[in-house]
């Protein structure tokens, strides 16, 4: 059976669509400008027979996806859009590695002539075994589903370590704040308040955010429409065209802002089972506990003007998706400028790093015992 994703997750939709090949053909197109025939054309270099029955999918990314059945199984169908071949195959080869390490991302179906995806007018297709799962809103999420969810980010930083192809660096300060500045000519006059918001922003962060921390592979876009779960259980992290190379904990304070940020206010229960699931397979080390409230400040600024980006050209209109009002707000409480679960917030991180530092000293004075006691 499909996925069963109701009201529980408006996020990732099935809308299924009734079986009259005219209608198919229309959908296809309308979204994809795929007909029904040219999809099974497709197909048959899948060897995956005749469609039975296919549902629009959508996750909140900018892809496009199609799960359709035949008589073989359930299938995810994913057209990139706008994008290079270079990035596609990039991507691919660091799901490639993370299927290797048994990580739950999926993984595309090779073709009868090898190939893991192919371009069909002008957009780059791939087909993927449908990982059952089911979808959340982030209220919709439990504190289970968190600390799983945290686990699993965990364990992408310690496999990506051992990831040795390069990655186009993306989301680093230098980049947002070059788009930025490209981008505030453009914000119509009423945004002044918000301009000059941005613009300190940018001027602290400069001068405090840290760079000198640990760095591998990061997700880059953890949101509540990325995960699948199977009970409490997650099942696939999706949608790893965001990957890319950079700090640990600027992958978990992205995480933090999309999923613990819930009716405008940080909840401290979220973050902590986030965080009891992260620390049981890498523990934080102590300059990244200090350089967390920070690097949460630098998310929703990046989150911000990427929305900004958005809504600019689309002539002010959001897409539904990621709106940069939301990631407004949740920067206002980070600069304690409102209310919203910052205070409960930097005392969990005081708290974190206190007892990570105690941990470190009671470590070496056991070693201290150790050396005093062999010199005996």
């Amino acid at each position: 059976m499909v996925a069963s994703l109701t009201k529980e997750a408006p996020a990732f939709r099935l809308n299924q669509i009734c079986y009259s090949p005219a209608i198919l053909r229309f959908a296809m197109a309308a979204h994809a400008d795929l007909s029904i025939s040219a999809l099974q054309g497709v197909l048959e270099d899948y060897g995956l027979g005749r469609i039975a029955r296919i549902d629009e999918a959508t996750n909140g990314g900018p892809e496009i996806h199609r799960l359709f059945e035949t008589s073989k199984g359930k299938y995810l169908l994913r057209v990139a859009q706008a994008v290079r071949e270079y990035d596609v195959k990039r991507e691919l080869e660091l799901l490639g590695f993370l299927s290797k390490h048994s990580f739950p991302c999926p993984w595309p179906l090779q073709d009868r002539n090898g190939r893991f995806y192919r371009e069909h007018e002008r957009r780059f297709v791939s087909i993927y075994r449908w990982s059952p799962g089911q979808s959340f809103s982030v209220e919709g999420l439990n504190d289970a589903q968190l600390e799983s969810t945290g686990r699993a980010l965990a364990n992408l930083h310690v496999i990506g370590r051992a990831y040795k192809k390069g990655i186009d660096s993306r989301h680093n300060f230098d980049q947002v704040s070059d788009l930025y500045w490209r981008l505030r000519p453009r914000l119509p006059s009423f945004f002044s308040k918000i301009s000059r918001l941005l613009d300190e922003e940018f001027d602290y962060l400069h001068r405090h955010l840290e760079q000198r921390l640990p760095k591998g592979v990061i997700h880059g876009d953890l949101f509540a429409d990325r995960l699948l779960f199977r009970g409490d259980r997650l099942t696939s992290i999706l949608a790893f065209e965001s990957a890319t190379r950079g700090k640990f904990i600027a992958d978990l304070a992205t995480a933090v802002n999309a999923l613990c940020f819930v009716g405008e206010k940080y909840w401290l229960a979220r973050f902590r089972s986030l965080m009891l699931g992260y620390e049981s397979v890498r523990a934080l080390s102590l300059a990244e506990w200090d350089a967390f409230p920070n690097e949460l400040r630098y998310s929703s600024l990046r989150l911000l003007v990427t929305g900004l980006q958005t809504w600019l050209n689309c002539s002010g209109v959001s897409d539904g998706k990621r709106d940069f009002r939301e990631f407004l707000e949740r920067l206002r409480v980070l600069r304690r400028e409102k209310d919203g679960g910052m205070d409960e917030l930097l005392m969990a991180m005081a708290t974190g790093y206190d007892y990570r530092k105690y941990q470190k000293v009671k470590g070496m004075d056991r070693n201290l015992v150790v050396v005093s006691g062999s010199n005996k």
